[in-house]
Order: structure tokens, then C-alpha cells, then sequence
């Protein structure tokens, strides 16, 4: 039996976009002689989709396009499609309208002239990014086995396959022996580390089984949350057949007789993030609906490299880069700026600050008195270029991005309404030794970023002198205490991580109010952070 793993991009919510693509993956299957076809979890319906599981209409929309879908798919073959389905709960005294009314997560093996049937995800994710639980019932592992043209498979959904070491693991109930395949719908985030923990779950699900794994994974952005396809297969005893492309839509046939499917070549680490970064801000500009970005260019490291990011990911045309600076600015950086603009093709616009600011400095002195130049006077400047960055926002329908990294929003390193204005963070959970890894690949084979942006020390340049490290540790130093401290969550034991820890503490605030941030550590600023403002805690 030939079985198809189709990897694609689904957009939340547009169910019929998504019918469409289905249905033409479906159809290059068929060519290939394919009698079973897998898609990711949430294939039709888009993922993450949270809250919008609260909007009836919103699902009802989505389960209208799944019996298109019936209705369209090819003769001679079967598509196994994540979706969202409706189920009824059955409560005696309903609290409200609403605690009824739930949903499941689930596969619909559809096959046309045949009755499609269901299978549901049975261990619903409540950790990091995940609420599952919050608006889905649980399904029934044991009750996921289906027979299809002799041959018996295992039907799961992404966290069904990750329970090893849990006794509660529903994998354990289901009995061992005579399944061809485990099949795996998956809609697996994106992190740096993931690829390790997502073969050893797999290779787990295969050895309890004694079958090979298909596993289906979900390529694209939704928000801040990015998902690498790199869908697989792992033999009975564990070895990893092949595995399809990262970050790109792909379709690749797993032979069940002879266990065999073609592979594709592996990126490497510094290609894998910026292939992930470059999907994140592409996705998140058009699945929104915007053409066009724009940031302030500095002269630094943050905003040349995330300059290099959004021409891969839009194109040229697609980039404005502002020029803003002030009286602190160093002469060169406003020339390596330009210089960088040049060698990309971007728009570049130069709009000085000096002014502005000088007019709010008198209005405000002018209320309540002078004093000695200050934080005051930094932030000031800062907010003066947040304003016109968001003002470019309004006049061109443009994107505006934030250039921040994880080691200064760490610390606090950022002003609110100022360099942390904009609508998306790229940068914002790598660290800044792997800012610098990415600028020195962008200039591995010609320099691209000019070396002088590389190898000046960094300056937010709001002041006479001014270098980040006055303020900050060393940035080595940083980032290991912020690997230490936010990453693995450990304890602060030197003087610099319990300077850090109080840091990151009082500046909770500004993570709250900050853009979306692109995941791609396991402990990102984001969605999947939950800490508080308001407490004492200083451990």
C-alpha cells in the first residue's frame, strides 16, 4: 500500500481555502498511485484556533466545507483530515448555553461513497501554548482502531503519541498486537530542541506497537506559534525512514510493504532558524492581510538581521526601512544603514528626530521645571521614533516590526511605545549570541551586512557614549543566565542572575504589552508565558 504524507500550510479559519488545498494534495496523491492520503491535525480548520471555538458559526462554517470535501474528494483514494467536529455533552443542569455545546478535535477518514468516519484526540495539551481543554471533549484512543483494505491502523493525534512515562499514557489501553501502522495527525509547534523530543515520542509509539509510525505534522505560522512539517516515518524498530522538508509545504509516499519513502536534505541549524523565522513573519503579514512591513533600521545588529529576515520573507519591494536619528547618533550608523539598504533592494527613508524631540522636551520642561538629562530623556527619543513608526503604519497600511531580542526584554532593556512598538517580534525569543549567528550566515558567503554592524559594540545611542553594556551584563554572560532563568526555569544563585531575576520581575509589565513574539525556544516571552505583574516573589 502506497499512503501519502501531505504536509501543508492551512490559514485559520478560511475553511474554504483550505478545502481546496486538501483536495489538491489529494488529487497529487492519486497521481503517485496512492490509495490513502494523511493530512495534519486542524488540516481544514486552521491552528491554533482558541477562542474562536466560542463562535458557533465560526464551526459550523468549517464542518459546511468538511461535507464539500465529501463530497469533492477523489475517487480511489481515502483522506484522513484533521477537523474540528461537534459533540453534544450530555449535562442534566446546563450552566449556561455554551456548556453543552463542545467540539473534538478529530481525523474524518473520507473516502467518497463511503460513510466517513471519526477518530478523536484523546490527550488534550493544557501546557505552554496549549488550552485545549478549555473548549474540546477528550475521544477514546482504544476506539481509534479502523480497518482499511486489509490493513489495520492506529489512528492518533499529536499529543496521543507523547504520553511515554505518564501511567495515564491512553496508548497503554490500547492492545498491541496486529496493527499495521500507527497514523499521527500533528500540528507540533516549532522549537529549537524539538525535532529530539518529537523522533524519541515517536520511536516509543513504534516499539509499543511493533509498527511503523506515519507521522503527519503541520507546516506554517499561526501568531507567534510556528510549525516545521519535517513529517516522518519510523520503522517497527525505530529507525526514521526519511523525512519531508522544513518550513515548506511537501508531499512525500511511504511504501508499507517495503517501508520505504524519499527523503529530503536536512538543513542546518542556522538555515533551520532562519527558515522558521522568515515562515513566521511571511505568514503572519498574509494571513492577516498586510503587504508591506516596516521598522526603524539603526544601524545595529538587531534591525540589520531583522532587515534580511523580511526581504526573504516579502521580498524587496515589500520593505521600508526608517532612518531616525538624533544628536546621540554616531555618524556611521545612519552610513551602514544605508549601505545594508542598498545591498537589499529596500526602500529606505530618513526622518530626524532631533526636532521632535527638542518640541516635546520644551512642552514638558516647560509644565514641570528642568532637571539633569536622564531615563527621561532616553525614553523620550525612544517614544519620538515609536510614534513616527507607528504614524508610517497608519499613512501606508504598512507592518511595523519590532527588533527587540529575548536577552534585553529579559532585562527590561526596552521602552514601552518606543523600540517595542509594532505589531510582530521576530527576534524577540532568540538570544543575542544567536542574533549574531544569524547575521554572520547571512554573511557567509559575501558580505551582505556590513562587517562594521557585526563587530561595533551595541548601542541603543539615547545618550553621549552610550553602549548597551553599561547598562547590561556581557552579552554572554546574559544570555547564559537567561538560558538559566527563564529557559530551565532554575534558581538564581550569582549576583548577576538575582540582579536578572528582579529584572525580569518588575519589567513583566512590558512582556504583557509587547508584540507577538515568534516562538522558537521551549520557554518563549508569549502566549505560553502566565506570569504575573503584581507579587513579591524574589526567588
Amino acid at each position: 500500500m502506497l499512503i501519502a504524507l501531505a504536509q501543508i500550510n492551512s490559514t485559520l479559519g478560511d475553511f474554504e481555502e483550505n478545502r481546496r488545498k486538501i483536495l489538491d494534495f489529494a488529487r497529487r496523491a492519486l497521481e503517485r498511485r496512492c490509495e490513502l492520503v494523511i493530512f495534519p491535525e486542524h488540516a481544514l480548520f486552521g491552528y491554533l484556533p482558541n477562542d474562536l471555538l466560542e463562535r458557533e458559526e465560526v464551526v459550523r462554517s468549517q464542518i459546511r466545507e468538511l461535507r464539500e470535501l465529501e463530497k469533492k474528494m477523489p475517487k480511489g483514494i481515502a483522506a484522513l483530515v484533521g477537523c474540528v467536529t461537534e459533540y453534544t455533552l450530555k449535562l442534566k443542569r446546563p450552566i449556561d448555553s455554551l456548556s453543552q455545546k463542545k467540539y473534538r478535535n478529530s481525523a474524518a477518514l473520507i473516502e467518497r461513497g463511503t460513510k466517513t468516519r471519526y477518530f478523536h484526540k484523546e490527550r488534550l495539551p493544557t501546557y505552554d501554548v496549549f488550552d485545549e481543554a478549555r473548549h474540546l471533549v477528550p475521544g477514546s484512543a482504544k476506539d481509534s482502531i479502523v480497518r482499511f483494505r486489509g490493513k489495520k491502523f492506529l489512528v492518533t493525534i499529536c499529543e496521543d503519541i507523547w504520553g511515554w512515562g505518564d501511567p495515564s499514557n491512553p496508548l497503554l489501553r490500547v492492545p498491541r498486537k496486529g496493527i499495521d501502522a500507527v497514523i499521527n495527525l500533528s500540528a507540533s509547534p516549532f522549537t529549537v530542541t524539538k525535532k529530539k523530543k518529537r523522533l524519541s515520542a515517536i520511536r516509543e509509539t513504534a516499539k509499543r506497537f511493533s509498527a511503523p509510525v506515519v507521522y503527519v505534522n503541520m507546516v506554517g505560522a499561526q501568531d507567534e506559534v510556528l510549525f516545521d512539517g519535517r513529517s516522518t516515518v519510523v520503522t517497527a524498530k525505530g529507525k526514521q525512514v526519511s523525512e519531508l522538508a522544513a518550513f515548506d509545504e511537501d508531499i512525500g509516499v511511504f511504501d508499507l510493504a517495503r517501508t520505504h519513502m524519499a527523503g529530503r536534505e536536512e538543513a542546518s541549524d542556522e538555515e533551520l532558524l532562519r527558515k522558521a523565522l522568515v515562515t513566521g513573519i511571511r505568514d503572519f503579514a498574509h494571513k492577516t492581510g498586510l503587504q508591506k512591513v516596516h521598522f526603524g533600521l539603526s544601524g545595529g545588529i538587531d534591525s540589520a538581521v531583522v532587515a534580511c529576515l523580511a526581504v526573504d520573507a516579502l521580498g524587496p519591494a515589500a520593505v521600508t526601512v526608517l532612518t531616525l536619528p538624533s544628536q546621540f547618533n554616531d555618524p556611521n550608523s545612519k552610513i551602514w544603514a544605508d549601505r545594508l539598504s542598498k545591498n537589499l533592494g529596500v526602500r529606505s527613508v530618513n526622518i530626524p528626530i532631533e526636532s521632535s524631540y527638542a518640541a516635546l522636551l520644551d512642552a514638558f520642561e516647560g509644565s514641570l521645571g528642568k532637571r539633569e538629562f536622564s531615563l527621561v530623556n532616553e525614553n523620550l527619543q525612544a517614544r519620538v521614533r515609536g510614534t513616527l513608526m507607528m504614524a508610517y503604519s497608519n499613512r501606508e497600511g504598512s507592518l511595523l516590526l519590532s527588533t527587540a531580542n529575548k536577552s534585553e526584554l529579559a532585562a527590561g532593556y526596552s521602552t514601552l511605545y518606543g523600540d517595542q512598538c509594532g505589531g510582530l517580534m521576530p527576534l524577540g525569543d532568540l538570544l543575542k549570541a544567536q542574533v549574531y549567528g544569524l547575521a554572520r550566515y547571512y554573511n557567509s558567503e559575501y558580505e551582505l551586512i556590513p562587517n562594521e554592524i557585526i563587530e561595533r559594540p551595541p548601542s541603543a545611542e539615547l545618550r553621549p557614549g552610550q553602549r548597551d553594556q553599561d547598562s547590561l551584563p556581557p552579552y554572554d554572560a546574559l544570555d547564559a543566565d537567561v538560558v538559566t532563568l527563564i529557559d530551565k526555569r532554575g534558581r538564581a544563585k550569582t549576583k548577576t542572575q538575582k540582579w536578572l531575576l528582579s529584572a525580569a520581575y518588575k519589567s513583566e509589565f512590558k512582556r504583557w504589552q509587547a508584540p507577538p513574539i515568534l516562538k522558537v525556544s521551549d520557554h518563549a516571552f508569549g502566549r505560553g508565558r502566565r506570569m504575573p505583574i503584581a507579587h513579591r516573589a524574589k526567588d
